[in-house]
């Protein structure tokens, strides 16, 4: 059978790869075997962000001396610019390989998606893409039932002025002029591409103008990131499946707002943790997005995250999710992603929770 595992590296920069470099040494990961390589770096997460390219290209510099380089290119690179407040810098290294133990257990799939053309983004063709990309990487991971599906990273691409002026050279549109609020669009149509694929919502029900707009679409399981350093789309898909083995598992919440912990503590109750989830060891991962909402306030209170013209939005929200995630689990090692239109309700998000299993 197949099993999964999870490593959560440390890093004192973008371009520190010695703790991969040590796990492979020491015979802890196997290169052949890593699917996907997720990261956060201490960039500003916005479109000048290179931290994550740097940070890639790193990654894929120390890999080169174990795999060739199509077996290189085939992992998925998703790195999250943005570590603000304690948000502490690492990656998270899926490794797959051959295993015993019973299931249901942690399931990891990816695929990556032809370059998205310019005058595609953030428009319904950019949503049917990613949809196939999507199933692809439930094919990939074994699963066959959406329900098992538990979280959707993706790595999605932005505009750029060259990018658009290419376009418009060809005498074609595109869906902003705004490289910045490019980065919205692109997650929007991915986190729609998501629930199409889960069967959270039809193809139908969407045209180009609900893209980044109609808050009442959203996808319980996914998570979108923007960057300047692709064309294409990285997705990697986490589920729980019968025909893997090994000792994790993953479950999900959905944050109706930037502090509801709630649900995640019901997911961790689920998984089997006790009230004390800081005493206990058998934390791997979370995953989970943040978004300041689009009313400007939280729970009837005013806040500033819309309004501050020197901190993007998306930063904001990144530091006080963050915190209170952190304070939650007990760890500040986590992988909170920005900006989350169409990725659980308004001014809420999905929180994804890989963990040893009870007894394990």
């Amino acid at each position: 059978m197949r099993q999964a595992k999870v490593h959560r590296l440390a890093t004192s920069g973008p371009d520190d790869v010695s703790g991969l470099v040590s796990a492979i040494a020491s015979g802890q990961i196997d290169p052949s075997g890593i699917v996907a390589i997720l990261g956060k770096t201490e960039g500003n997460g916005c479109v000048n962000d290179f931290t994550r390219a740097f940070a890639v290209s790193a990654l894929k510099a120390s890999l080169a001396t174990h795999l060739s380089s199509v077996r290189i290119d085939r992992i998925a690179y998703v790195m999250s610019g943005g570590t603000e407040g304690a948000l502490s810098p690492h990656i998270l290294v899926f490794e797959r390989g051959e295993g015993d133990g019973a299931g249901p257990s942690l399931a990891i799939g990816s695929a990556l998606t032809p370059d998205l053309p310019t005058a595609e983004l953030g428009r319904l063709a950019q949503v049917e893409m990613v949809a196939a990309g999507v199933a692809a990487a439930m094919a990939d991971a074994g699963i066959t039932d959406p329900a098992d599906v538990h979280f959707v990273q993706i790595k999605c691409p932005l505009l750029t002025a060259e990018r658009i002026g290419a376009a418009e050279a060809d005498g074609q549109t595109t869906a902003t002029r705004d490289t910045l609020k490019s980065m919205g669009f692109s997650r929007a149509a991915s986190a729609l591409g998501v629930g199409v694929a889960l069967g959270e919502f039809d193809l139908g029900a969407i045209d180009d103008a609900a893209i980044g707009r109609d808050t009442g679409l959203w996808s319980s399981r996914a998570s979108t990131s923007a960057g300047v350093e692709l064309l294409s789309h990285e997705i990697v898909v986490l589920g729980m499946s019968s025909a893997w083995s090994g000792p994790l598992a993953i479950d999900h919440a959905v944050m109706a707002d930037a502090i509801d912990v709630q649900p995640v503590r019901l997911a961790l109750n689920r998984l089997g943790f006790g009230a004390d989830v800081q005493g206990d060891g058998r934390f791997v991962a979370l995953l989970a997005k943040a978004e300041p909402g689009t009313t400007g306030k939280l729970r009837g209170d005013r806040h500033i995250m819309l309004d501050d013209s020197d901190i993007s939005a998306t930063r904001h929200a990144r530091a006080f999710v963050g915190g209170v995630l952190a304070g939650l689990i007990g760890s500040s090692q986590i992988f909170v992603s920005g900006g989350a239109e169409h990725q659980g309700p308004d001014g809420g998000g999905p929180v994804a929770l890989i963990a040893m299993k009870e007894g394990a």
